[in-house]
């Protein structure tokens, strides 16, 4: 019934398998591939009829995460998974830039490509997987696809480089690195890293597309067994348009692309294109598709050849010089903190907002669930290259720049400690000329400064671009958007003084030598230089002060056992905090609290409402006290949020009090101060000699006691009206039997009283 054929060698010191012939058949070819207890379907399907007038390659690839795959349950309400997550929507991305450029120039058949995780393993990366898996299932079917590229993560884990590095592993890695590359050149490269240096990087890069090559074997030796025909397309020839094109208007090309303002250059190119279209359109032989093709390739081969015949750019640049940049912070008076970086065309807006850790990102995936406190999110709204469009949620392109962004600025953020905050920075792209992802970085750091956020060291980013023609190539730095549309590379790198912290490469070629690899870093790291350093002229540190918008945090570290007393039963101790105060309050089980608030006021008070209930008091010292219970022999009043004390009848003046009957009330505000504990371990408390409030002492009952006789005054008069003879009186001792009952049954004041004290 099934004709299965499966391929595997050892790989990094665990076995990859490759397998075909049994899942999905009617797929145009279906691999599947495991590594550990990773499994991941990888099918490929493609359309023999191509849609008319099409001049693109429209190629989708979807990769899907279930839920059964990790043996959970989706999270919330919905209990089916939804659109694609972030995560699902970066790793699609990953597997697509490599595969692309491998494809015929002149394919433009449709093809699906999906890769679903049928089983996930945190020591087996199933981004990696799915790339190999697809690129497994390409050789085997009969697109016209015949490169085998494999691709790897490399970490560096305790100073060596690590072959597909776990999810543990990575936590503890310098570097997150994946590479796809064929058998002779590297084809993609995406990653993230610590400050590394530059020649880290590039050995990093080098030991990973070693490390490939038994993959690219793996595959070879698998399509050779049950690979199928390639399918013969009908190919497009657009030489002899082309020529007639380049002949009638090569010229008028070129004066245009000496024009440096882009809309202008844009406008003059489109009459050119219009002219060239209303002269070709009438004859017998036309297509719209061919002549757009044959026009696009006029205008590649204009700018490439005045690049590497002149090293002169379409602005007029040479190959490394940077466009002008102009820098300002403190844009808007509301936000906690902006920035607005301009280079050249390009020009991004960053504003940073903070928040609590109760703000955090909460993420649930097949990975497990985790909070993510920096959020950095990229708009590209059509005004930003002059279009009308319509304003929809994020794309792929949208999250994948701002996920860029993200991993060269997450490095060098303060930890939680030093900053308990949430930080999301927005980024407005409101011109687009080229490389809004690194004007992406630059804005954002800009913008943490401004905010007075503490990050260690700022980044500075820069694109790269390349001409390549066979043995002739050029480097481009700070590339314009024509020179990444009519160029083979975009090749992006971030950097601190110390080091890169991320690097992302896309090129439409098949492959770039490590040589290229090396000279592009090394041009990168100039131009990243430039840009810190015009950067630093405006803001050279972050603000040592938060804006007065900004909320403010303090942690507070507790006895894990006062956690109990902060929160209250049913959780009223700390919602009466938050109510008061009006700031937000945050317990971790270690005892460490996080008090948000959305000013200093409210700091102040949800603070000292905190450190009141988890502090101990101190002998001689007052406190504020609310009367909690009145009994005949005192008041029971808490102190310190939730400790409580006695202050007895005797210790609440320096008068004779026969009762407090309207003296004092349930939930009236009192000062005690503290005396101690009793033999009982329990809170003994006075009033005496401690100044009470204006609203106590303006009380009618309280002034009538203050009016009273004191205690000794009391007492000696008492002494003077004693009869004489009722001192030497005997009284009559009780009868024996009296006596047993007396000492069985004492009176049921005493016996109520007693109970009291030896509760308390």
């Amino acid at each position: 019934m099934f004709n299965i054929v499966s391929k595997s060698i050892e790989w990094g010191g665990k076995r990859i398998e490759l397998e075909t012939g049994k899942i999905a058949r009617q797929a145009d070819a279906a691999v599947m591939v495991r590594m550990g207890s990773s499994v991941v379907l990888c099918t490929v399907t493609y359309n023999k009829k191509i849609k008319e007038g099409i001049d693109f390659f429209p190629l989708t690839v979807h990769y899907l995460e279930k839920y059964y795959a990790a043996g959970k349950l989706p999270g919330g309400f919905m209990k089916r998974e939804g659109k694609p997550s972030d995560r699902e929507v970066l790793i699609s991305r990953l597997i697509d830039r490599p595969i692309r450029p491998l494809f015929p120039e002149d394919f433009f058949h449709e093809v699906n490509v999906i890769c679903k995780v049928l089983s996930y393993d945190d020591n087996a990366p199933t981004d990696v997987l799915a790339i190999i898996g697809t690129a497994a299932a390409l050789q085997i079917s009969e697109v016209p696809f015949t490169n085998a590229l494999a691709a790897i993560k490399v970490g560096i884990v305790d100073g060596e480089f690590t072959i597909n590095p776990s999810s543990l592993d990575l936590e503890k890695s310098d570097l997150d690195l994946v590479i796809a590359g064929t058998k002779d050149s590297v084809l993609m490269i995406e990653s993230s890293a610590k400050e590394i240096s530059e020649e880290k990087l590039i050995s990093a890069i080098e030991f990973g597309h070693n490390n490939i090559q038994p993959i690219i074997d793996l595959i070879n030796d698998f399509a050779s067994v049950a690979g199928k025909s390639k399918y013969d397309y009908v190919k497009f020839s657009i030489s002899n348009v082309y020529e007639v094109l380049k002949q009638e208007f090569q010229n008028d090309v070129k004066d245009v692309y000496k024009i440096v303002n882009k809309k202008e250059r844009n406008e003059q190119l489109k009459g050119i294109y219009e002219t060239a279209l209303q002269k070709h359109a009438q004859n017998e032989n036309f297509e719209q598709n061919v002549f757009d093709m044959a026009f696009k390739k006029l205008q590649k081969e204009v700018v490439r050849t005045k690049i590497l015949d002149q090293n002169v750019r379409i602005d007029g640049r040479n190959l490394e010089d940077i466009r002008n940049i102009e820098c300002e912070v403190g844009l808007l008076p509301q936000p906690h903190g902006s920035a607005l970086f301009t280079r050249g065309e390009t020009q991004a807006l960053a504003v940073v907002t903070l928040g609590s850790m109760q703000d955090s990102q909460l993420r649930d995936d097949i990975t497990g669930v985790s909070s993510d406190r920096f959020l950095l999110h990229y708009n590209f709204p059509p005004y930003s290259v002059g279009e009308v469009g319509m304003l929809r949620p994020p794309g792929r392109r949208e999250i994948g720049h701002g996920k860029l962004a993200h991993k060269a600025i997450l490095s060098i953020l303060p930890n939680i400690d030093a900053f308990p905050y949430t930080i999301r920075i927005v980024n407005e792209i409101t011109e687009s000329n080229g490389s809004s992802s690194m004007a992406t970085v630059c804005a954002s750091v800009l913008s943490l400064m401004d905010t007075g956020v503490p990050i260690k060291t700022p980044v500075a980013g820069i694109a790269m671009g390349l001409i390549l023609e066979q043995d002739r190539f050029a480097i481009l730095s700070d590339i314009l958007g024509d020179e990444d549309a009519l160029g083979d590379m975009d090749f992006k790198v971030a950097c601190t003084k110390n080091g890169v912290t991320a690097l992302q490469m896309d090129i439409k070629v098949r492959g770039i030598t490590i040589e290229i690899m090396k000279q592009a870093v090394a041009q990168a790291r100039k131009g990243c230089d430039h840009i810190m350093g015009k950067m630093l002229k405006v803001i050279s540190q972050p603000n040592a002060n938060l804006s007065s918008s900004a909320p403010r945090i303090v942690s507070i570290n507790i006895n894990k056992e006062k956690i109990g007393a902060i929160i209250g039963p049913g959780g009223k101790i700390i919602k009466d905090i938050c109510e008061k105060s009006g700031a937000k309050v945050d317990i971790e089980d270690d005892g460490k609290v996080s008090v948000f608030a959305k000013d200093e006021a409210s700091l102040i008070i949800a603070k000292k409402m905190i450190t009141d209930i988890v502090a101990e008091p101190e002998r001689g010292e007052v406190y504020t006290a609310t009367v909690v219970k009145i009994m005949p022999f005192g008041i029971f009043a808490r102190f310190l949020g939730s400790a409580e004390g006695l202050v007895h009848i005797s210790e609440i003046l320096d008068r004779k009090i026969d009762t407090l009957e309207n003296v004092l009330s349930e939930g009236e505000f009192v000062n005690v101060k503290y005396l101690g504990v009793d033999n009982r371990g329990k809170f003994k408390l006075t009033m005496k000699d401690v100044k009470q409030s204006d609203e106590l002492i303006n009380k009618a009952a309280w002034k009538k006691l203050l009016e009273g006789p004191t205690k000794k005054h009391t007492a000696e008069k008492e002494d003077k009206k004693v009869n004489p003879e009722m001192k030497s009186k005997e009284v009559p001792a009780p009868s024996p039997e009296k006596k047993g009952d007396l000492e069985k049954e004492p009176s049921s004041e005493k016996s109520f009283i007693r109970k009291i004290l030896e509760d308390f």
